[in-house]
Formats: C-alpha cells, sequence, structure tokens
C-alpha cells in the first residue's frame, strides 16, 4: 500500500477579522454566501480532509471561486490556515515556525504558478537556479543541478538564452526546472499550464507525467479543465464553495459521481480516454489449464460443461497461451490432436494499460472476446461487446 505524504484533516480558511464568528455559522449549517452577507467574511475552504500518496498526481478542480488556489496555498502556508492540520511526513507544518517552514519550503517543496514569473535581465540557468541561489547553494552547484533540470525538460541547449527568446511552452518548462532544481519531494502546481494554448498544454502534460514515470514526486496539481484533470490525475478531488464534495479516481468519478454538481460537472465525459482495457476486463470467460500430457478433450468437456462456445487457455502460471472455440477444437482433434493448432488465429489480446480509446474499434469489430493480460503476459480478462456497452451505457 502507498505511504502516505500529506494529510489535511479539517481545515478552514476564512478571510476577514472575526474567523470564529463565521465558523459558528458554518456549524449552524449557513452557507457560504449567508455568512458573507451577514459578516462580511468569506469562507474560502471548509472543513477540508483528505489524504495524498507518496508519488501520486493528486488532482483539485472546481470552477471559479471553488477554494482549490486558496487550498494548494495552505499546503504550503502561502496562505495561514484558519483552523485544522496539515501534515507532512507526520509533522504539522501549521505549527512551523518560520525558520522552520522556511527550511520546509527549500528542502521539500516547489510550486509553479500559472505565470511563468521568470526574470527578463536573467539567463535560463540562472532563473532555472533562482531557487538554489535564494538558498545559498553556491554557483557552481547550482549551476550543475539547474542544468540537470533543464536537461530534463529538454531545455539543457537552451541554458544560456534569455527568456524572450523562447516559446509560452518553453518558457513553462523553465519554470518546471527551476521547481525541479530543489529536487523536491513535494510539487504544488497552481493552474501551472493554463496559459498555455491547447496543443503545447497538452505537450506540457505529457512532460509532466513522463517525468513522474522517470522519477516519482507526489504532485498536487490545481486545475479547472476537466480534460486535464481526467488526463493527468491518479485521484481527483472536486471542489464546491469551498468544500470537498468528492475523491476519487477518474473512472469512480465518472461512473459514481457523489451529487448532482458532480455528475453535471462530468456530464458528457468522453469515457474512452478515462478507461483502461484493464478498467473494464472480466474473469466470466471460461478458462482451461493446459498442462503436459493434457489432451483436447478436456477443453471440450469444459465447454461442454458450461454451455460455452469459447474458453481461454492458460498456463498453470496464469500466463496466456492462446482462445479455443468448438469448432477450432473439432478441427484440432481430427488434425494433430494439439490444442496449439485449436488457437483462434484472429485473436490478439491488448494490454491491461491501453487506453479504451485504443481497444474500442478491435472489441466492436472482433467475433470473441478480447483478452486483456498485464505487462508479464498474465491474464487479467477479457472484454466483451457486452461488457463494452455496458460500460459506456453506465457512464453516459
Amino acid at each position: 500500500m502507498a505511504k502516505t505524504k500529506l494529510v489535511v484533516n479539517e481545515v478552514y480558511k476564512i478571510f476577514g477579522p472575526r474567523p470564529q464568528e463565521a465558523y459558528d455559522l458554518i456549524e449552524q449549517g449557513k452557507s457560504k454566501d449567508e455568512i458573507f452577507e451577514e459578516t462580511g467574511m468569506t469562507v474560502g475552504v471548509q472543513d477540508a480532509s483528505f489524504e495524498v500518496y507518496e508519488g501520486e498526481v493528486f488532482v483539485v478542480m472546481g470552477l471559479s471561486g471553488s477554494g482549490k488556489s486558496t487550498m494548494v496555498r495552505m499546503l504550503n502556508r502561502l496562505i495561514e490556515p484558519t483552523f485544522g492540520k496539515i501534515e507532512i511526513d507526520g509533522h504539522d507544518i501549521v505549527k512551523m515556525s518560520k525558520e522552520e517552514l522556511i527550511q520546509l519550503r527549500r528542502r521539500e517543496m516547489a510550486m509553479v504558478f500559472q505565470s511563468f514569473a521568470l526574470m527578463p535581465h536573467q539567463t535560463v540557468i540562472d532563473n532555472a537556479a533562482f531557487g538554489l541561489e535564494v538558498a545559498g547553494v553556491d554557483r557552481e552547484t547550482r549551476y550543475e543541478r539547474a542544468l540537470k533540470s533543464l536537461d530534463a525538460v529538454g531545455l539543457k541547449a537552451n541554458a544560456h538564452s534569455y527568456p524572450d527568446e523562447l516559446s509560452g511552452g518553453m518558457k513553462q518548462r523553465v519554470g518546471l526546472a527551476r521547481a525541479l532544481s530543489n529536487d523536491p519531494s513535494i510539487m504544488l502546481m497552481d493552474e501551472a499550464f493554463s496559459a498555455l494554448d491547447p496543443l503545447i498544454r497538452t505537450e506540457m502534460q505529457d512532460e509532466l507525467l513522463r517525468l513522474q514515470s522517470e522519477s516519482q514526486r507526489t504532485v498536487i496539481f490545481i486545475t479547472h479543465d476537466l480534460d486535464e484533470a481526467m488526463r493527468i490525475g491518479d485521484r481527483i478531488a472536486v471542489m464546491e464553495d469551498g468544500r470537498i464534495v468528492q475523491i476519487g479516481t477518474p473512472e469512480e468519478i465518472v461512473t459514481k459521481p457523489a451529487d448532482e454538481y458532480v455528475s453535471s460537472f462530468f456530464k458528457g465525459v468522453d469515457v474512452t480516454q478515462v478507461f483502461t482495457a484493464g478498467d473494464i476486463a472480466r474473469k466470466q470467460q471460461l478458462t482451461v489449464i493446459e498442462r503436459p500430457g493434457s489432451d483436447l478433450n478436456s477443453a471440450i468437456q469444459a465447454m461442454r460443461g458450461k454451455d460455452r462456445d469459447v474458453a481461454i487457455v492458460l498456463d498453470k502460471h496464469q500466463h496466456y497461451e492462446g482462445m479455443v472455440s468448438a469448432s477450432s477444437l473439432a478441427e484440432a482433434k481430427n488434425g494433430d490432436g494439439k490444442i496449439q493448432s485449436a488457437f483462434l488465429k484472429d485473436v490478439e489480446p491488448v494490454t491491461g494499460d491501453m487506453g479504451l480509446s485504443d481497444v474500442l474499434h478491435q472489441v466492436a469489430n472482433s467475433a470473441y472476446p478480447i483478452p486483456v493480460l498485464d505487462g508479464n503476459k498474465k491474464y487479467i480478462g477479457a472484454i466483451s461487446k457486452t461488457a463494452l456497452l455496458q460500460t459506456l451505457d453506465r457512464a453516459s
């Protein structure tokens, strides 16, 4: 089970001079708008509680004013929480002194904002090394680390360029490299790609996922963009009026929305871009185990006993070997008598991590269920036309 990296426990942010008064009204069931009307104070975040696991991309999404940017800024105390606890590796940052907080930010955390915030008079490598310079790291070491980060985001060749010589996407890569230079265990990304045009934005999402595959960090990513959340998030927290209304994987939220707000938010999502083959594979097909000395008769008898037209053939370690049908077994029996001769030639298995959009055509045009295997070619299950249609219908 994944280790918990960050815990947010009953956190509130109330903007105004009398937060306890607003808190008491919250306890009475008053809404955010009612509290503002009565007191002039704004409830930015209300009773937020969640955990983020080490190495995951945790997306917080919601409409403008939902509290998502306030939430992320409380995680490094750029905004001070009014009530509650925020623990990183078991240490409550709300109770940390200013010096302890500075050290935490330097050692463990980095933040990437929507605006590139590059200094125009400094080179790319100086911009990437800026945080290290502030931390007092010597010039040689900070340049070495900054160059390594620029290489990671594909900008090593531009190290001595200036920001005005870069495209928007390249500038955001410099911002990402600056965050990576500290080698943080937690990255906070507040609408980091929102200022980019759609094509470059997709490239940056791919870049983030690539970096995660190479060196997994804990990423808290803020966005208002549904497609972005579904594309990069391991789990998604949906916020409304300062409250977290649902947390789950993209698949869970699409298929089991907590309320009408979440349902309307995700209405019309293309589920073929959300689900993988492994998500909908089912172990309902008949399987037979091929063992040394076994013949076709055992497979034929198993299919007759279960009244099935096809069966999946596995070895004793559950590795996929092939699919057989009643007619292919009959032909093989009249031939060389080997079960391998009965394997259906037009059935191609897919891997569990393949996107549903990539296997949709194959399932739709196959006369047989499509076997799904893991990375070690072990059998996960199979996707039939019925399972595919039920998935599409459940999420519509």
